[in-house]
């Protein structure tokens, strides 16, 4: 089988039972799980609200709907920075949030899954040290994106997990052939500075959206205010659907 074979192409189910036996498929501590979050006003999630969540909450992982001209303008927006000498270029122990290029098509749940959990710090609290996910890190973390991006394509291991999942799920199978009408973006505070980031793997490295939520570094309440602003302003207008999952862990011993 080719290296670009490995991946089947097929999306995930925006499904918390899929994705939580993904990560814990590659490596993941059994206490993570993904959550599906039924309302997106703060006070309904707090402990002590009607549809509270486990805290705390690690990660958000949002799928929407968008149109062709979004994602062709991700692209461009991409493209002219690199042309422009602003591509990212970040590597290393220092970056304030882990960040991979998506290469591998229609795979944008991955990455939103795997932003959401190699960014849980200190890694080897978290992830199992024989582990696939914990293989990837040491390979990666060295490399510039181009080449990490690639040694997460070639990852045969990842692939057999996620080809796995992707054929799991209720809704119709989608193929690498079909449009696929949803994207997928992950919400993640850093361990290194606290900020709330998006994590993209269409967009030019991470975005840090501190400045947009005026320092609020609550993971719950000012990602919460970023899924807002996406669903009142990214979703395609004549198909405005959205689905939405926290990362939490159910035992705070090991928090």
């Amino acid at each position: 089988m080719n290296v670009k074979d490995h991946f089947s192409g097929i999306p995930l189910e925006s499904d918390p039972a899929i994705f939580t036996d993904l990560v814990h498929a590659l490596g993941v501590r059994p206490s993570f799980e993904f959550r599906d979050v039924l309302s997106i006003t703060t006070e309904d999630l707090i402990p002590g609200g009607d549809l509270a969540l486990p805290h705390p909450v690690h990660a958000l992982v949002l799928v929407y709907t968008t149109t062709r001209e979004y994602e062709a303008g991700i692209h461009a927006e991409r493209q002219k920075a690199r042309d422009e000498g602003r591509g990212y270029a970040g590597r290393g122990d220092g970056e304030p949030a882990i960040w991979f290029e998506q290469t591998i098509r229609h795979a944008c749940g991955l990455f939103a899954m795997l932003h959401a959990v190699l960014n849980l710090r200190p890694s080897e609290h978290f992830i199992e040290p024989d582990s696939l996910l914990a293989s990837l890190l040491r390979e990666t973390i060295p490399l510039g994106p181009n080449a990490r991006a690639a040694a997460l394509k070639n990852s045969e291991g990842i692939a057999q997990a996620y080809n796995r999942a992707a054929v799991r799920g209720s809704s119709q199978l989608l193929h690498a052939e079909d449009v696929v009408p949803g994207h997928y973006v992950c919400f993640v505070a850093s361990p290194k500075d606290g900020h709330i980031y998006e994590l993209d793997g269409g967009k030019n490295g991470p975005v840090d959206h501190d400045k947009f939520l005026v320092g609020d570094r609550d993971m719950l309440r000012g990602g919460l205010k970023l899924v807002r602003d996406f669903v009142k302003l990214k979703l395609d207008p004549a198909n405005p659907h959205f689905h939405l999952m926290a990362l939490v862990s159910s035992d705070e011993a090991s928090l």
